[in-house]
């Protein structure tokens, strides 16, 4: 099988002046193979060893790394070691900006490191007086806006445990979430912009209020500064919770004590609440972060995200490399997809993260950053989400910068990282993630649990890594835990992804392993039907689902067009043939059908299953776990899925 071309190499210069090459060579190591190979082979001397490099600091009882290294669920990481995962985060002092937010409407905040420390006390403060100790939750319903940042630093500096969720999720779908929880403080946004829009929240806020007994006190943000918060005897405004004039002080806390509660998109069920704790964070953030995206203290370092999907999580620990982060709320195309690249040239970022599907936007845009602005100063795009095409890498050095660092990475919430990360040491291979993440076991296996190399098949972790969650909320005996990821391949974390283990050490992903299409007994990833059509200009977006049909499972493609275009036999042979030529005569769909729009999770992502369950006739049972609910309409009682 033909290797992928290489599309960037970055120059020796680049390669020495990384912190991954100096960890590397500090090992003893000449080339990332070898130092991956050892990282997975002595799982303690690595991590110990990111521990030295980066000076993070575990109190006595971290001597020994894993209790139980045969064991991925509960290795027992640092048995009886304590730290404060805010305080590795707020560790560097000074005038140096922490944190820049930038607002669609073209609003502009700054806190420099020494501010933002300052920001942290008082609202630890608040929540002290508050009531808040060690282990209780509090909940955030809020912009990407730098109060969040300071209340998630303040809860978890006094062992508290944050989550989080961005204020569109209707009520039900923060109730399903935060009501599992049980919060004791409630952090929300009187309102925010979206679109050129403003959204007033505060109906929703005093709806969730209503119906989580638990929350004692509830601290309006008063984003829309024209807004005033409602009335109330548990309810302040956030100027009036912060608490100035004590000193910032760390709560030390177990290794695995909760750091965060993210929750799964909650398109089958009710979301499950993954906890993930201070200390496997820490680690497993310091790897990627600082090793492998490279993220350094004179970075500005921005992810397009909100404040419910985990990269915001992920962007926020790029404060322990001394970065200063760049925030900003808002729709992606605002200002017909300018105003963002503006912000770019304006601020300086120097490391872009963002989705597979805003550059997939970007493209058919028409828009052409490196034509309309300075963006010099960009060193790494980042790509998550779902998977990239490879006309997308394309995109990118032909559109945005020929020399850039496109680091195509792969994880998950279960995680709350990667398993598949960029590399500033390696080439770019059009269509592949650069390479598995340090101290990550990942192996692609067969149904039998054989290992694959250049065949797709289940993406696998055989070994343990310190970010495997704590636990799920409210499962006791693990029952739970153990269903999510382990009953595929027993004692093997399976993370459900349909993925290829390429023999240049980089990866491909084809989709996710639930919503692979079957058709004839072949497994077919949809991702490998996405790129194919995303070639198409008429072509908007599409999903493709599995059919039951006549005994057997036949592929339907729905998509979504260009204002103007018509879905007539010859587009649809120009799909066919277009899908024929790129992947195989199996992925061609036995069925095309025109949709207006397609459903989508929170963070962007593709539901297949909960369309594939809409054809069926099957209930979907939790619709709040999508940014646009109303979308799966145009899937039922279609009557084209009945013909031949």
């Amino acid at each position: 099988m033909s290797e992928n071309p290489i599309i960037w190499r970055p120059g020796n210069d680049r390669v020495r002046a990384s912190a991954m090459y100096r960890f590397m060579r500090q090992q003893g190591f000449d080339d990332y193979t070898d130092l991956y190979q050892w990282s997975i082979t002595d799982l303690a001397g690595f991590w110990r060893a990111v521990c030295r490099f980066f000076e993070l600091r575990l109190s006595a009882g971290s001597d020994q790394v894993l209790a139980r290294p045969d064991n991925i669920m509960d290795a027992g990481w640092y048995a009886g070691s304590q730290l404060n995962f805010a305080q590795h985060l707020l560790r560097c002092q000074g005038d140096q900006a922490a944190i820049v937010f930038c607002g669609e409407e073209g609003a502009r905040r700054e806190l420099s490191r020494d501010e933002l420390r300052r920001a942290v006390a008082a609202c630890a403060t608040g929540l002290r007086r508050a009531g808040v100790v060690q282990g209780d939750r509090v909940a955030a319903f809020l912009p990407n806006c730098p109060e969040a940042m300071v209340a998630m630093l303040a809860a978890t500096s006094i062992g508290a445990v944050w989550s989080s969720c961005s204020p569109d999720f209707g009520v039900s779908g923060v109730v399903d979430r935060f009501g599992q929880i049980e919060p004791k403080v409630f952090i929300a946004t009187n309102g925010y912009h979206y679109n050129g829009k403003r959204i007033d929240c505060l109906p929703v806020v005093q709806n969730i209020v209503a119906r989580i007994a638990s929350i004692r006190t509830t601290v309006i943000v008063e984003f829309l500064d024209d807004h005033a918060a409602p009335e109330g005897d548990d309810l302040v405004s956030w100027n009036e919770f912060l608490v100035h004039g004590d000193e910032l002080t760390f709560t030390p806390v177990d290794f695995a004590h909760p750091l965060y509660i993210m929750f799964s998109s909650g398109t089958t069920g009710v979301p499950k609440c993954i906890v993930h704790g201070h200390g496997g964070t820490l680690l497993k953030h310091a790897s990627e972060l600082l090793l492998h995206t490279d993220i350094r203290a004179d970075d500005r370092v921005f992810y397009f995200t909100t404040c419910g999907w985990m990269m915001w999580n992920w962007l926020a620990s790029g404060l322990l490399g001394g970065a200063t982060l760049v925030l900003f709320d808002g729709a992606p195309f605002a200002g017909a997809g300018r105003d963002l690249w503006s912000m770019v040239e304006r601020e300086k970022i120097t490391i872009f993260g963002t989705s597979a599907k805003y550059l997939s936007a970007l493209e058919k845009s028409g828009l052409r950053p490196r034509e309309e602005f300075d963006i010099a100063s960009v060193r790494t795009i980042l790509s998550t989400g779902s998977p990239l095409a490879p006309e997308s890498f394309d995109f990118v050095y032909a559109a945005i910068k020929e020399d850039v660092l496109l680091g195509s990475i792969a994880g998950g919430t279960d995680l709350l990282g990667c398993f598949a990360a960029a590399n500033p040491l390696l080439p770019v291979r059009r269509g592949e993630l650069q390479c598995r993440g340090l101290g990550m076991a990942v192996e692609i296996f067969d149904e039998n649990g054989n290992a694959l190399v250049e065949e797709k098949g289940e993406l696998v972790c055989s070994k343990p890594f310190p970010s495997t969650p704590v636990c799920f909320w409210n499962d006791p005996d693990g029952a739970r835990y153990r269903a999510a990821y382990f009953e595929r391949f027993p004692g093997i974390w399976a993370h459900g992804d349909f993925a290829e283990l390429k023999k240049s050490g980089g990866m491909v992903i084809h989709g996710r392993s639930d919503a692979v299409l079957n058709p004839g007994g072949v497994r077919i990833g949809t991702a490998e039907i996405y790129r194919q059509v995303e070639k198409l200009d008429e072509i908007v977006e599409s999903i493709a689902i599995g059919q039951q049909w006549q005994d057997d499972i036949r592929v339907v493609l729905f998509v979504v067009l260009r204002s103007g275009i018509a879905l007539d036999d010859e587009l649809r042979n120009r799909i066919r043939k277009v899908i024929r030529e790129g992947a195989t005569p199996r992925h061609v769909p036995g069925k095309i059908i025109a949709v207006s729009d397609i459903p989508r999770t929170k963070s962007g992502k593709l539901v297949e299953l909960a369309v594939r369950s809409v054809v069926h006739g099957e209930t979907i049972r939790n619709t709040e776990a999508l940014a646009n609910p109303e979308a799966l309409a145009h899937f039922r009682n279609i009557a084209e899925l009945s013909e031949n």
